[in-house]
């Protein structure tokens, strides 16, 4: 992933091999929502449009928060990490996006950011000992049903994909930037 568009994109691979694929697409959602969400104040990232009660800012604490419940938590079988390990999230399901707006412009991307290089790492980690193929350790289903690493990342895709997609309304709606 050498070449990058004009909004400093990483490109995905023409001809890479699955892996190299999936990831790359990844790594591009992962960099629309840079270029979507940046540059913005607080109190822009806090903004809501239309009837929904959705901030950019709890768009992206909400990606910081599925970075580490599919890498770290399921994929691996690991503990949730602060914040989330001591969230009620029957008190409130949707914590992540409510609580955004407690926090700085720079604390949220750092936030991500530190979720983005776990996942990164624990992707790594996981291709070490097993290929695409392998199950992960936690079932995220009731039904005891587990997924596979090949899952997760084209999940993480459609995630971010999906929620990129907000990000362009939002964007609009705050200071009229368009594109893509």
């Amino acid at each position: 992933m050498s070449d990058f568009d004009e909004q400093g994109r990483p490109e995905p691979p023409m001809e890479g091999d699955e892996f190299a694929t999936l990831n790359g697409f990844l790594e591009f959602q992962r960099a629309t929502l840079v270029w979507k969400a940046g540059g913005l104040t607080a109190e822009q990232l806090a903004r809501t449009t239309a009837k929904s009660s959705m901030t950019l800012g709890g768009l992206v604490k909400h990606l910081a928060y599925v970075e580490q419940q599919w890498f770290h938590t399921v994929l691996h079988d690991r503990e949730p990490l602060e914040p989330w390990k001591s969230v009620d999230w029957q008190a409130d399901y949707d914590w992540d996006w409510h609580s955004a707006a407690d926090h700085t412009v720079d604390d949220l991307f750092a936030l991500w950011q530190d979720e983005v290089e776990r996942s990164r790492k624990a992707v790594a980690e996981a291709l070490e000992s097993g290929d695409l193929g392998q199950l992960a350790k936690r079932p995220p289903w009731k039904d005891g049903r587990r997924v596979n690493l090949r899952w997760i990342l084209t999940h993480m895709v459609e995630e971010y994909s999906r929620h990129n997609g907000h990000a362009d309304v939002f964007r609009e709606a705050i200071d009229g930037q368009t594109g893509e």
